[in-house]
């Protein structure tokens, strides 16, 4: 543990900000698999749950929890296999 007041606050800081990125990464996942069951079973809301998966793919690239890179990989696979199930 620090003794440096200011280290002490940064322990906090990180545990705050580890709490907050492993939720938006969870909500990640938990919405592409829901997109990914969709296109598998070619249901009707397929193109809801795969805007939402791209929203939330996004979302998570603007929050500094995805690189920049990354999500485009993820999007563009995303799309990818929706497309080909069409």
């Amino acid at each position: 543990m620090p003794n440096i007041k200011s280290q002490k606050d940064r322990v906090v800081q990180a545990a705050n900000e580890q709490a907050r990125n492993k939720a938006i990464k969870t909500n990640l996942k938990t919405v592409v698999k829901k997109a990914d069951a969709a296109i598998a079973a070619n249901a009707e809301n397929k193109d809801a749950a795969v805007v939402a998966a791209v929203s939330a793919i996004d979302k998570a690239c603007s929050k500094g929890v995805l690189k920049k890179n990354t999500a485009s990989r993820k999007i563009s696979r995303l799309a990818k296999r929706a497309n080909k199930n069409a």
